[in-house]
């Protein structure tokens, strides 16, 4: 059981270590990506609840 607490923290360790080796990318460019997927997650859940409507109004139509 110690032997596997042991690899456990030399694996954080390492995780620690790789992380701060890791190029990020800026906070301003983040947040810009990060606001063009909300925006296109929110015209996208727009356009496909508009053609379920649509859908729907056909089907109580068709099947009454």
């Amino acid at each position: 059981m110690r032997d596997k607490i042991r690899q456990l923290v030399e694996f954080l360790k390492e995780v620690k270590a790789e992380a701060k080796r890791v190029s990020w990318a800026p906070r301003k460019q983040v947040l810009g990506a990060t606001l063009v997927v909300l925006i296109l997650v929110i015209i996208i859940a727009i356009y496909l609840g508009i053609i379920d409507l649509i859908i729907a109004a056909f089907m109580k139509a068709v099947l009454g």
